[in-house]
């Protein structure tokens, strides 16, 4: 068997992985995604052993082939904290020359932050405008709100336009509200977890497993 960046290593790995999405679909029971929809939905429940994934997550009509496309020419990935970056494997993403940045702890963020008295989300996203990786790039958020809302303001009001925007974050405090307002979005293609539940870890599964679909659609077209 061919390995691909998106497959585990061993053929034991392989077999684990394949138990265990085999248990996810039968115990999932029905639902109302699309199979490219449902490989990205099943990856989440796999990294979280969470079934209520399968009904909170919510995709924008054109969020999987917007996601692939920007793959296929390499796009930047740009993420709200370092945990997603660590958490994205470096094989995969440089099997499409893809790499992922990420800004919050940079002391020029942090600087501007205490100056303006906002987050350091906020002034993380907006250096990502700043070094001209939002446009055509693809924005993951799993831990911070202000993260979110900063990249909707850019959006909305300076015309910015990712890929995707992979909205995901966890909390009490604006976490399901920035979602529920990326919803609302037309301008860019989204992903989102409904309410509180939401996190890095899940970012990460949602990107792995859009990576693993433009691997399935290379070998395909190949």
């Amino acid at each position: 068997m061919k390995e691909t960046v998106t497959e585990q290593i061993t053929r034991t790995g392989r077999q684990i992985e394949q138990d265990s999405f085999a248990i996810i679909d039968r115990e999932a029971g029905p639902h109302g995604y699309d199979p490219d929809q449902w490989a990205i939905v099943r990856r989440m429940i796999h990294a979280s052993a969470d079934f209520e994934f399968s009904g909170l997550t919510r995709f924008h009509p054109a969020a999987v082939s917007a996601g692939i496309d920007a793959i296929f020419i390499g796009c930047p990935i740009v993420a709200d904290v370092a945990m997603i970056c660590v958490g994205l494997s470096q094989p995969r993403l440089s099997g499409f020359g893809m790499a992922a940045h990420q800004f919050i702890g940079d002391p020029d963020v942090i600087a501007q932050a205490r100056t303006q008295d906002s987050t350091r989300a906020v002034q993380a996203m907006r250096k990502v405008r700043e070094r001209g990786l939002l446009d055509g790039g693809i924005v993951g958020v799993g831990n911070a709100p202000t993260a979110l809302l900063e990249v909707m303001r850019q959006v909305r009001e300076e015309g910015a336009r990712p890929a995707l925007v992979v909205g995901m974050p966890v909390g009490f405090v604006s976490a399901a509200e920035s979602k529920a307002a990326l919803r609302e979005i037309t301008e860019v293609p989204w992903i989102i977890t409904e309410g509180r539940k939401g996190g890095s870890t899940l970012v990460v599964a949602a990107l792995h497993a859009l990576l693993s679909l433009a691997e399935q659609r290379r070998r395909e077209s190949s």
